[in-house]
């Protein structure tokens, strides 16, 4: 918050409340808690929630005779943000807006800062006009900097000519501040900032497409002229330690990368295609991750049914799903609950994606033999008491892990199912005994991630089909009276849930915009916690299918992922629509 004088907090906290905004009682009781803490008044204001923090920065621009602006929803052109660095408008909160009549168009925190805005009008060579906005306002614009990919264009356009000869003569004249070094160090940059997950760099006919995957969506952020693919790649090679002049078969690598503070580990996969070759980075962020179970969106039933899984000595907590659905993620975090140090804890991990401390964690390694079934046969000779196999990929792995939860270990693993229900069948085609597979799986967890919908929403009410096809999947779930409404939102997890009949519902929608694409933003968890029962036990002894198995977890009170997703949507954490893709091949 900007800073004031004594006399311009007086006449804003005069103003709040001629205009109503907050009440004498208010201010009463944040001036004691301002003195008890020692914060500014204001900060205390807007911390407590008692004045919106951009009413807060509009009434302090009136009273300070600054123009003032509500960036929260503005969307600034690039051309305009490059006429101040994107390190300078961090360093003083301060982002170009507009040129107006040879002027440049500023907002800052601050905007009576003096100092700054001379420094700025010197460094842009150009005077000023200056305008008061929030701290969320300049940092949303501050954001749109991340999609800044002009620099990458320069750098393809520079490197035309020179890419062909460093690609086939001297490899290593590809150096740290060549312009493919820095084509490549600006993808790398957009997609971290972008919270991309994997970075896709294709070769086309005639051009070389990037995509990035955000939030589980490829989406294509540019094309380069194909002659610079063979020294792009080259300089990915190096980077990784791969051979530089094998272009017919698949390889595989890793290097690490620090961005802004961010510590990003990047694993790089590199195959033959028609056109060249094709490069697939997955970003591994290994800051962000708290790994807090309720976090991740597990709730109620489905969470009660976990900490029961882990608590137990022995046998086997299964996760199941398709590539990229967060199965890694849910063993860290189910390792986190139970961590302590009066138990070892070793994994087998391809690779170690996340390093826990506490944690004894082994890279499968191939090429010198370390395989999931040689590291688990090893592992089993370090006194574990808790084990997680990073994937069950084989028979052989498979057995090993039903062995060590026979013999008293807690096993933790993936395997690649459609639903929880999946993993029984997949097991018994391992050749696993039915009898064994009863006597040692636990807990079985089936996930999808879906879009969370964006901050910036419109609620509104659903459709008639969309009414039908809430109350067919969890129309049964829901509260019939008013008086079940809280026994009923407990028992699932979720707050305040609707009525099971209620003629439409209130569901939301994001604002489309370029950092929130079709209103999305970030990613939540679906889940299906099956808990093998005596009864789940009987069915799998007798072979009995995924699907009668299914059944009876349901008729056992397990909420399916698409159920799941259906109860997110009513409380406004994703959409119907998205919940329906990736639950399609589900029951």
């Amino acid at each position: 918050m900007a800073l004031m004088t004594d006399d311009i907090q007086q006449k804003l906290i005069k103003l709040l409340q001629e205009e109503g905004l907050v009440s004498a009682d208010a201010i009463a009781t944040a001036t004691a808690e301002s003195t008890k803490s020692g914060k500014p008044l204001l900060t205390v204001l807007t911390e407590t929630s008692v004045i919106d923090l951009e009413l807060m920065t509009h009434a302090i621009a009136q009273v300070s005779g600054v123009p003032y602006v509500n960036l929260t929803s503005t969307i600034i052109d690039q051309s305009i943000l490059s006429l101040l660095p994107s390190d300078i408008a961090e360093r003083f909160m301060a982002v170009p807006l507009a040129e107006v009549q040879n002027r440049l168009a500023v907002a800052m925190i601050d905007a009576n800062n003096v100092q700054a805005v001379d420094y700025l009008a010197n460094r842009i060579q150009r005077p000023l006009k200056v305008f008061m906005a929030s701290e969320a306002g300049v940092r949303h614009v501050l954001d749109q900097y991340k999609t800044d990919l002009s620099s990458v264009d320069v750098a393809a356009q520079v490197s035309q000519s020179e890419a062909a000869a460093e690609a086939s003569s001297d490899i290593k004249t590809i150096v740290q501040d060549s312009p493919i070094s820095r084509a490549l160090s600006t993808i790398l940059e957009y997609a971290v900032k972008s919270r991309a997950s994997d970075i896709h760099i294709e070769p086309l006919e005639k051009a070389l497409k990037i995509r990035c995957r955000i939030d589980g969506v490829l989406r294509e952020v540019m094309q380069l002229p194909k002659s610079i693919e063979p020294a792009l790649v080259s300089r990915i090679k190096i980077l990784s330690n791969l051979k530089i002049d094998e272009h017919r078969t698949p390889q595989d690598g890793q290097f690490a990368v620090k961005v802004g503070n961010k510590e990003v580990d990047l694993r790089i996969a590199i195959s033959p295609v028609v056109w060249g070759e094709q490069v697939v980075i997955r970003l591994l962020d290994k800051t962000g991750n708290s790994f807090d179970l309720e976090e991740m969106g597990y709730a109620g039933r489905a969470l009660r049914a976990i900490r029961k899984g882990v608590k137990r000595p022995n046998g086997m907590v299964l996760t199941s799903g398709p590539t990229g659905s967060g199965k890694s993620t849910s063993l860290y975090a189910l390792i986190k609950e139970i961590k302590d140090d009066t138990i070892n804890i070793v994994t087998l991990e391809d690779p170690v994606e996340y390093k826990m401390d506490g944690v004894n964690q082994i890279q499968v390694n191939a090429e010198v033999g370390l395989t999931f079934a040689s590291g688990l046969r090893s592992i089993l000779r370090q006194d574990p008491d808790v084990v997680m196999v990073g994937e069950m990929r084989d028979a052989e792995t498979a057995n090993l892990g039903v062995q060590a939860a026979l013999t008293g270990h807690l096993v933790f693993s993936t395997l690649h199912t459609n639903s929880a229900a999946g993993v029984l069948p997949r097991l018994l085609d391992m050749e696993i005994e039915p009898f064994l597979i009863a006597s040692t799986v636990n807990t079985i967890i089936g996930q999808r991630l879906v879009r969370r919908v964006a901050p910036k929403r419109d609620a509104y009410w659903s459709s008639p089909l969309e009414t039908k096809s809430i109350l067919e999947n969890v129309g049964h779930l829901l509260p019939k009276t008013k008086e079940e409404v809280a026994q009923i939102s407990a028992d699932l997890g979720y707050k305040d849930l609707p009525l099971a009949n209620q003629t439409a519902y209130t569901l939301v929608k994001g604002h489309d915009t370029p950092s929130t694409p079709r209103g999305y933003s970030g990613r939540a968890g679906l889940y299906e916690v099956m808990d093998v029962s005596e009864e789940i036990q009987k069915m799998i002894v007798e072979r009995a299918t995924s699907a009668a198995i299914q059944r009876k977890a349901i008729e056992q009170g397990m909420i399916t992922m698409r159920q799941d997703g259906y109860l997110k949507a009513l409380q406004g954490i994703t959409t119907l629509e998205e919940v329906n893709r990736v639950t399609s091949d589900t029951a």
